[in-house]
């Protein structure tokens, strides 16, 4: 996995970090933040934005994502995606993300970090085996 530089990780953590502490959360409390680099380097994030009905809540991945399609990458090439949350266990993307991130790059890395040393770094195959994609819609 080559991507994201070192340099880049680095920048890619402070934006999830930054974008934690702007999370809308009041029902869970729960703080996710996300960052995600694209195929010619571009940078964006988002946070989570919780709402009474939970079905209307948007998750941090899905922020960013549609950050980077709202800045005129339609043709979105995502090659990491590291996410953020203040706890002491990472957490991976919840499965609506997984399928999200997959839409935009089946081999994207995905990194999660947290308060403590613990990490998930893996690819998006790996947490979403069998992906619903354009390869298979014919």
């Amino acid at each position: 996995m080559a991507f994201p530089s070192p340099a880049q990780l680095r920048k890619l953590e402070s934006l999830a970090k930054k974008a934690a502490a702007k999370a809308y959360a009041p029902y869970s409390q729960f703080h996710v933040g996300a960052a995600v680099l694209t195929a010619s380097g571009e940078l964006f994030a988002g946070c989570n934005v919780e709402n009474a009905s939970y079905g209307l809540s948007h998750c941090a991945e899905r922020a960013a994502i549609s950050h980077s399609v709202f800045a005129g990458k339609k043709a979105l090439q995502l090659k990491c995606v590291v996410v953020y949350t203040p706890t002491l266990t990472a957490t991976a993307p919840c499965g609506a993300c997984r399928q999200v991130i997959h839409e935009f790059g089946p081999d994207t890395r995905v990194i999660s970090f947290c308060d403590s040393e613990e990490r998930i770094d893996v690819t998006i195959s790996t947490l979403l085996p069998g992906a619903f994609g354009r390869g298979n819609l014919t």
